[in-house]
């Protein structure tokens, strides 16, 4: 463990270096992640609106499970790193930094588990709530019976990759990801289409290829922890410590996880209003999402390439390369946010007939993309601060900005736009919103992202 932690030292050298080397390989490694629901969305839109309007349904749920489990993974990664930069100040941290991610693993297992039983309970009742018919419940129960399934295989490669990454690798975790994604990639046609013999299985098939993928990296995923003495067996059959790890994990997992579950909320509220005016706009809002997360791989491989740095020296106390590495992260971010609104505001017509040949489909994914865009860089600040505050060991603050701008805000802001001006006012409520939420959260922030015995100054 030792080497790996010393190699992974992010408390000295140039801070940007520490950036592109840690953020790249993830662009890889989340790439892979998001194409999953990128790939399936374009094959299953192959199949026609209602399947797509279908897949689209299923996105918020499947979106809180990733979110619940990537909690866990915000909770290692925060705890972990902040373990090797105490242990790079001198401190003996070793047994330690095993014992948490033996435990975290556990803990996923088991919360894996809970969910499956739970899900396979209230799909059906589930969906209904959120305006699916009769038709979209029987695609949507292909679907989600077999992802319930397979939450075990789906999500534990979240968290054992986020303890690779705590200590200073980010390359491991993007080939392992980036390899399951090509096996999806190539399992999708065969089984959404039934080609070359096997059988048509339409959404089905997405689901099947989805867990056999993710199984493949949760296995190379706990082989290469297993190799590198980053978890230890003996950890788990005896429990010493536990309720220690658990209480240090679920520290950071809870509120990270709930906020990252934020925008599944916010994602089914926004669907089932659209869903009244039918299911065009509830397909194309699909589309849209999965652009915009494809789009903005770069800026969550930066929040998650920032989040061991900035752990690190947090714990081992040097707080004025955590400023510089918020300042250097936050600049970029907004920079790329706006070059990536201006792209799909001129693109916006190519850009939708990729996904649709549905006229009415492609109307809505233009609007979203004239109207949304230009709010790009002040929405992706809110989500920056999220991270590095969660990396700091304060997620009440992440918690508490997440929780404000999309629950408090968002979900009534959307509300009353669709009462004034239909779908149209759906859009222009999240442009809003992300906005005058950016602007203060960003002042917020900055004030509160040093110690209060620093003297640092306080402005940026």
């Amino acid at each position: 463990m030792s080497s790996y932690a010393n190699k992974g030292d992010l408390t000295t050298g140039p801070i940007r270096s520490h950036l592109i080397r840690l953020s790249v390989p993830m662009v890889w490694g989340i790439f892979a992640i998001i194409s999953f629901q990128l790939v399936n969305t374009f094959y299953i839109s192959l199949l026609g609106t209602e399947p797509l309007a279908a897949i689209t349904f299923t996105f918020p749920v499947t979106y809180l499970i990733f979110a619940i489990f990537m909690g866990f993974g915000i909770g290692m990664s925060s705890v972990v790193s902040r373990l090797i930069g105490q242990r790079l100040n001198g401190n003996d941290t070793g047994n330690d930094i095993r014992r948490v991610t033996s435990h975290g693993l556990l803990m996923v297992v088991m919360a894996s588990i809970a969910v499956t039983i739970a899900g396979l309970a209230t799909i059906n009742p589930l969906f209904r709530s959120m305006g699916a018919d009769e038709v979209m419940i029987g695609m949507i129960d292909d679907y989600m019976h077999l992802y319930f399934i397979g939450t075990l295989f789906i999500c534990l490669p979240i968290v054992g990759n986020a303890a690779l990454r705590a200590s200073g690798d980010t390359m491991t975790p993007a080939i392992i990801m980036g390899t399951a994604a090509l096996a999806n990639a190539l399992l999708d046609p065969l089984l959404i289409f039934g080609l070359f013999g096997f059988p048509r299985l339409e959404l089905q098939g997405a689901a099947i290829s989805t867990v056999l993928a993710n199984s493949c990296a949760m296995v190379a995923g706990l082989y290469v922890l297993k190799k590198r003495g980053i978890i230890d067996l003996a950890h788990i059959v005896n429990l010493n410590g536990f309720k220690d790890s658990a209480r240090r994990l679920l520290f950071v997992a809870l509120p990270a996880g709930l906020t990252s579950a934020l925008p599944a909320i916010l994602n089914s509220a926004i669907i089932t209003l659209l869903s009244q005016t039918g299911p065009e706009p509830v397909a194309a809002f699909g589309v849209v999402t999965r652009i915009e997360a494809f789009v903005f791989i770069i800026m969550m491989a930066l929040s998650v390439g920032m989040g061991p740095i900035i752990g690190q020296n947090w714990g081992a106390g040097h707080y004025d390369r955590v400023r510089s590495t918020l300042k250097q992260a936050l600049i970029f971010c907004v920079g790329w946010s706006l070059l990536v609104a201006l792209i799909l505001i001129l693109f916006r017509q190519p850009v939708s007939s990729i996904f649709t040949d549905d006229a009415e489909v492609a109307k809505y994914i233009i609007l979203y993309l004239l109207v949304v865009p230009l709010s790009y860089p002040l929405a992706n600040i809110v989500s920056g601060w999220g991270s590095a505050f969660n990396a700091m060991g304060k997620p009440q603050y992440s918690a508490g900005m997440i929780f404000l701008k999309m629950i408090v805000i968002m979900i009534p802001a959307v509300h009353i736009g669709y009462t004034h001006y239909g779908v149209a006012g759906v859009f222009a409520a999240i442009a809003i919103v992300n906005v005058i939420t950016g602007l203060a959260f960003h002042l917020f922030g900055w004030r509160r992202s040093m110690p209060a015995h620093s003297s640092q100054p306080s402005t940026i």
